[in-house]
């Protein structure tokens, strides 16, 4: 599909500018997206996330595209692959600044308890994956990826949870959920495993890597 094309939401609160540097690495066609002419043009898109998820939601809503992303998840089905903050805000509520997010996913997210674990957790972690799945292609069963997080997501359902790590205790790493995928790591971080799981997003939005 020539015309294919990946949207990397890009926000204030966000790290897109890496995620788009680590497609063109993979010669996969993407481009940086802020409003709501541009993600209409996309096939794909991803949501990255770096700071906190009161900063996200505010972004989506200072760009009006709020409600157009959801409507091209929920109700077009288009592909879609959040990244750290990108997947809590999938979520209904937040503990981090008391935030109601996209509810795109049932469940809530928390805050790492800071009397067991070092907060944030920072660094290389395993993430093992819990079932198979197209996007985990060329993967190992277990693989280690980069993580900057201080909140996981506690899904409602527990058929859409992709990958747990252990931080303390076990906490879900990745979900996915029909066209939606979402990574609690840096994919644009952790190096070849991080990727791969780029490329093979890419696939499922119709591109040939």
């Amino acid at each position: 599909m020539s015309n294919c094309k990946i949207g990397i939401i890009d926000y204030k609160a966000g790290n897109a500018p890496s995620v788009l540097n680590a497609l063109k690495k993979q010669n996969i066609q993407a481009e940086l997206v802020s409003s709501k002419a541009e993600l209409k043009k996309m096939t794909a898109l991803i949501l990255p996330g770096v700071g906190s998820a009161g900063a996200t939601m505010r972004s989506l809503a200072e760009l009006s595209c709020k409600e157009l992303l959801c409507d091209l998840v929920q109700k077009e089905g288009i592909p879609f692959l959040g990244i750290c903050v990108g997947l809590q805000i999938l979520f209904e509520h937040s503990e981090e600044e008391d935030t109601s997010c996209l509810a795109l996913l049932p469940g809530r997210v928390r805050k790492f308890n800071s009397s067991a674990v070092r907060v944030p957790q920072m660094g290389w972690n395993s993430v093992d994956f819990t079932k198979a799945s197209p996007i985990l292609d060329g993967l190992n069963p277990s693989e280690y990826f980069y993580f900057v997080n201080s909140y996981y997501a506690e899904p409602a359902d527990k058929e859409i949870v992709l990958a747990t790590t252990n931080y303390g205790s076990n906490f879900c790493s990745m979900v996915q959920k029909g066209n939606i995928t979402a990574t609690q790591f840096h994919l644009e971080k952790s190096g070849e495993v991080g990727l791969k799981l780029l490329q093979n997003f890419a696939k499922q939005g119709g591109f040939t890597c």
